[in-house]
């Protein structure tokens, strides 16, 4: 029996290459166990002081994203 060839040793210790994910997605948008994707409003960020309560008090909740969005962020986060 011939000794292995070393591309038979390459093809048998072959993996995929690891998928990176997107840093700024991972921070921007949260997965539920369900796998939704969630995301934080829009314009949330500073001058809140001028804004009604009503209107702030809004901006601690999460959005769903929205469809077209999904497929996009999915592969962005491939762990997720």
């Amino acid at each position: 029996m011939a000794a292995p060839t070393i591309k038979n040793r390459i093809k048998k210790n072959w993996q995929m290459p690891k998928l990176k994910t997107h840093k700024g997605a991972k921070a921007r948008i949260h997965i539920t166990g369900s796998g939704k994707l969630l995301r934080r409003k829009r314009m949330s960020s500073h001058l809140r002081r001028k804004k009604p309560t009503k209107v702030t008090r809004k901006y601690s909740d999460k959005m769903a994203v929205d469809g077209a969005d999904y497929k996009r962020l999915h592969r962005m986060l491939p762990y997720g």
